[in-house]
C-alpha cells in the first residue's frame, strides 16, 4: 500500500476553565512525498503525493492530459532508484513493488549501480508514438497536492479535448442514491480515520449502487487520477453510468478529469468553482455541489438526478 501514514511526536495543549493541561505523544499523520513520473527514462512531471497505486495516478494523469487513450498504450513501468541513482534500462525484467501493476512488454529495470529505492520515481513505457506526445506535454515545473495544474498559462492550455461524450450518457441517478454517496465513502476511508488529513475520491455504478473503487491521497486530483487510472488500467473506459464522489470542493480540474474519463456525474460535498460549473454544463456533465445530509445543490445538467 506504500508509506500511507507515519508516527510523529507533538505536543497537544487542552484548555480548561481550570487552565491548561500539556501532554507530549505520538501521533498519526498522512505522508506526502514527491513522485517524479518519467516516460521512457525522460521527465514528465513531478507531483506532491500520498504513496500508493503510483501507476494508478501516473496513468489518470495521462488520461487527463490527452497522452493516452486506454490501458493498451502503457506498455510497462517500474519504481526507479531515488535522487542520484542512474537512469534506468529496459535490459532485465524486473519484478514491481506492490500495488505496481507490470504492463504488456518486459519490465524496465534499475541500473546495478542504483542506490536504495525510494519508490519515489515512476518510469512509464508508452505505446509506440506516444513518447513524443507525452514529452511536448510534459511540465517543467513541480505540481503540488492541492492544484495539478498550477502554472498553466491559460484556460485553453489546460482544457483538453476527451474523446467521450458524457452529455450522451442516458444515465439517471435517485436524489437519495446521491445523498447517501458522501457517507459512504467516508466509511470506507481508513488512512483518514487514522490522520484527519486525506482526501478522498470513490467511484459508484449507477445501476447497483456499487463502490467499484476508493482512493485517498493527501490530493484531491491526486486522488482522482488514481479513481480514474484505475479505470483505464482495467479496461473500463469510458466511464459511462457512474458517479464520481469527492470528500471536497469541485474545481475545474476535477470536472476536467471526470469528462476525460467519460464520467457523466460529479458529486461534492463542498462548493464547485464557477470554472468548473462552466464547464460542467458545456460539457454535458451534472455536477452536484454542497452534497451533505439530505440536500444538494445541482450546477449542471440536473435533468439527470430523480426525485
Amino acid at each position: 500500500m506504500g508509506r500511507v501514514t507515519t508516527r510523529t511526536p507533538v505536543t497537544r495543549i487542552a484548555l480548561t476553565e481550570a487552565g491548561g493541561a500539556v501532554r507530549r505523544r505520538a501521533d498519526t499523520v498522512a505522508v506526502e512525498e514527491p513522485l517524479e513520473i518519467r516516460i521512457a527514462g525522460e521527465p514528465f512531471t513531478v507531483t506532491m503525493r500520498t504513496p500508493g497505486h503510483d501507476l494508478e495516478l501516473a496513468a489518470g494523469l495521462l488520461l487527463s492530459e490527452g497522452v493516452i487513450a486506454s490501458g493498451g498504450d502503457v506498455r510497462a513501468a517500474i519504481h526507479c532508484g531515488g535522487p542520484g541513482t542512474t537512469t534506468p534500462t529496459a535490459a532485465v525484467p524486473a519484478p514491481a513493488p506492490a500495488p505496481l501493476r507490470m504492463l504488456g512488454a518486459p519490465a524496465l529495470a534499475s541500473s546495478p549501480s542504483a542506490t536504495e529505492n525510494t519508490y519515489n520515481v515512476l518510469d512509464v513505457a508508452l505505446a509506440p508514438g506516444l513518447d513524443a506526445k507525452a514529452h511536448e506535454r510534459a511540465r517543467s515545473f513541480a505540481t503540488t497536492s492541492a492544484c495539478g495544474v498550477c502554472g498553466a498559462a491559460s484556460i485553453e492550455a489546460i482544457e483538453k479535448r476527451s474523446q467521450y461524450d458524457v452529455s450522451a450518457d442516458p444515465v439517471t441517478v435517485d436524489a437519495a442514491l446521491l445523498a447517501a454517496l458522501p457517507d459512504r465513502l467516508r466509511a470506507g476511508q481508513a488512512a483518514f480515520d487514522k490522520t484527519g488529513g486525506l482526501h478522498a475520491a470513490a467511484l459508484f455504478d449507477v445501476a447497483t449502487g456499487e463502490l467499484l473503487v476508493l482512493r485517498e491521497d493527501v490530493g484531491r486530483h491526486n486522488a482522482v487520477d488514481k479513481v480514474v487510472g484505475w479505470a483505464v488500467l482495467d479496461g473500463r473506459l469510458p466511464l459511462s453510468g457512474t458517479v464520481l464522489q469527492v470528500s471536497g470542493r469541485a474545481s475545474f480540474e476535477l470536472v476536467q478529469k471526470a469528462v476525460m474519463a467519460g464520467i457523466p456525474v460529479l458529486s461534492a460535498v463542498s462548493a464547485p468553482s464557477s470554472l468548473a460549473v462552466e464547464l460542467a454544463a458545456q460539457a454535458g456533465l451534472t455536477l452536484a455541489g454542497f452534497v451533505r445530509g439530505a440536500s444538494m445543490n445541482l450546477y449542471a445538467r440536473s435533468d439527470r438526478v430523480t426525485v
